[in-house]
């Protein structure tokens, strides 16, 4: 639930604690073919699965995040030398007309106040041709997810080659209206290495993030339900007009 990372080490073992069959992004490539893509912005792509995913199936993809960390491991990843990386946010972007943008994961709630939000957007529009789509998902906040973020109900464990065992979990810090912050922990078995990397998330509720949408020049065409998350995050398809 990084949304940066400061430890090389953390980067390169992300896949593994999220799955690497990532089967969670099927539903991201299926609405490329739904709506007719043939390109593609993924802001916030971290490691850059989806994006690597998609410039494998033959469309034009640009990939931009701000850790360079993260970044080193996508440039590794089957389909990379298709996508355009750029190291950065949405407002660093060149003058491109896409098809779709995606911010999967928790990338929207990273944005913590209302102008970096804002910004985002505005940037995120300009990069859209007329009728194109913004697809992002975002928790409910009445769910209240971070409940569940301590040790015991998160905590997991994983053989890396040349790290040995890895332990990872996540720990809540404190809860402050709309923003969530917790530590991100990650011990390495081959030297005892212990990273902890703290993190801020903002929880927008459904009217906000609508509102917020229709400000910056969206219609907010279909609110979905996240099929690996049912009833506890939204998933956002706004058109921009």
């Amino acid at each position: 639930m990084n949304d940066s990372y400061h430890d090389a080490r953390c980067a390169a073992v992300y896949d593994v604690f999220e799955g690497l069959e990532r089967d969670d992004l099927d539903v991201y490539a299926a609405m490329v073919e739904e709506f007719e893509a043939t390109s593609v912005v993924d802001i916030g792509c971290g490691t850059g699965t989806l994006a690597a995913m998609l410039a494998d199936r033959g469309l034009k993809v640009i990939g931009v995040d701000p850790s360079a960390l993260a970044l080193d491991v996508a440039r590794t990843k089957a389909g990379a030398d298709r996508v355009s990386w750029i190291h950065g946010t949405a407002p660093e972007l060149p003058p491109v007309q896409v098809d779709m943008a995606f911010m999967t994961a928790n990338v929207a709630q990273v944005f913590l106040t209302d102008q970096q939000w804002s910004e985002t957007l505005r940037a995120i529009h300009r990069c859209l041709r007329p009728g194109a789509r913004l697809v992002f998902e975002s928790r409910d906040p009445k769910v209240r997810a971070w409940e569940g973020w301590t040790k015991g109900k998160t905590y997991s464990t994983a053989d890396i080659a040349g790290e040995g065992q890895v332990e990872s979990w996540v720990q809540l810090e404190s809860v402050d209206g709309e923003f969530v912050n917790f530590t991100g922990v990650t011990i390495f078995g081959s030297d005892a290495t212990r990273v902890e990397e703290a993190s801020t998330l903002r929880f927008r509720g459904r009217t906000a993030l609508t509102h917020s949408l229709e400000q910056t020049g969206f219609i907010v065409d279909e609110i979905r339900d996240a099929p690996d998350r049912p009833s506890r995050e939204f998933v956002f398809i706004a058109r921009r007009v």
